[in-house]
């Protein structure tokens, strides 16, 4: 299990942006990871009105994608390359707001895709052994300047 500190060193998301607590699970394909962060009154994406959107479960897909990029590059020798968030698809939402969950959340991510021109990855999250959010996700990488 790789924890919080582990993940902030892998990822451009810092502080309360790291939307992950926990690595479960990975292996060169996938990614198992949990977070508890959903019920904290100061998540940063929050709306005014203080709920936090199942939309928002997208964001946690695509720092899932992250996170694994930065253990497969880790365990190549390197680090990962930047990139950009530019597509989702066949996001399915099935819930309207996750900061009333009690427990923690889940996200499994698989690389579809992994080229030199980008990264595609199915993500699924859920809570308490419900699906809560599953889509894709497609980065491009993003140069250095």
């Amino acid at each position: 299990m790789i924890d919080r500190a582990g993940i902030l060193a892998l990822v451009p998301h810092q502080g309360a942006m790291c939307l992950w607590d926990e690595v479960l699970d990975w292996d060169a394909d996938s990614i198992r990871l949990r977070a508890h962060n959903h019920r904290d009154p100061a998540h940063p994406l929050r709306g005014d009105d203080g709920r936090l959107r199942a939309v928002h479960l997208c964001e946690y897909g695509a720092q899932a994608m992250a996170v694994h990029g930065g253990l497969r590059a880790r365990a190549a020798g390197g680090v990962a390359k930047p990139g950009l968030l530019v597509a989702l698809r066949a996001v399915e939402l099935l819930v309207a707001r996750i900061d009333d969950l009690p427990g923690a959340l889940e996200c499994e991510a698989r690389v579809l895709i992994d080229s030199d021109a980008g990264w595609q990855y199915a993500f699924r999250v859920s809570h308490a052994g419900m699906l809560l959010a599953e889509g894709r996700a497609a980065v491009l990488p993003q140069s250095a300047t």
